[in-house]
């Protein structure tokens, strides 16, 4: 399934290589997990993460820096659970480790999509991943940065912060 954005040239003021490379690769990774999720806002700065687990994978290549993958505890049971095709029903160990891969999935499509471009990155890391609430990431001046927010197409997520998924990615070309 190939994404086309209309218009992101200027969509946010983000770099629309990224911004599409970004937007595939979630869906393509949700898909493998048997579900979707709607691309609803870009941006060029970092925003606020409001969800409980934080996958982080650092890159290098043409471009170093990382991408983290944050999502509500809620999310990332319900897309673990699809992945490994397994009912957990609360955060776990297995959880933890599966949305470590579900951050692997969705970086791995993104160094697909952007090999042959100026972004491209040849290595990455093995994911970590942060369970938690309130932690601030800071960065350093003069890094392209992209920031896509996505909502989660579940029915029993009553809150709007249980259904949103986060990827960011934050390159300082070399």
């Amino acid at each position: 399934m190939e994404t086309v954005i209309d218009n992101t040239s200027n969509l946010a003021g983000t770099n629309s290589i990224l911004t599409e490379a970004v937007v595939a690769s979630v869906e393509n990774a949700l898909t493998m997990c048997g579900t979707t999720a709607r691309c609803v806002g870009v941006a060029r700065m970092p925003l606020r993460e409001n969800g409980l687990v934080t996958g982080i994978i650092g890159v290098h290549g043409r471009v170093s820096g990382f991408i983290t993958v944050n999502m509500s505890e809620m999310l990332a049971i319900n897309v673990v659970e699809g992945l490994l095709q397994e009912e957990f029903g609360k955060l776990t160990s297995q959880v933890v480790d599966g949305a470590g891969e579900v951050t692997n999935m969705i970086c791995g499509g993104i160094k697909s999509r952007l090999a042959k471009t100026t972004f491209s990155f040849q290595g990455i890391t093995v994911p970590s991943v942060i369970v938690g609430e309130g932690y601030q990431m800071a960065f350093a001046r003069g890094l392209e940065f992209v920031s896509a927010t996505f909502e989660h197409e579940n029915s029993e997520a009553i809150m709007l912060d249980d259904r949103l998924l986060s990827v960011s990615m934050c390159f300082l070309k070399l």
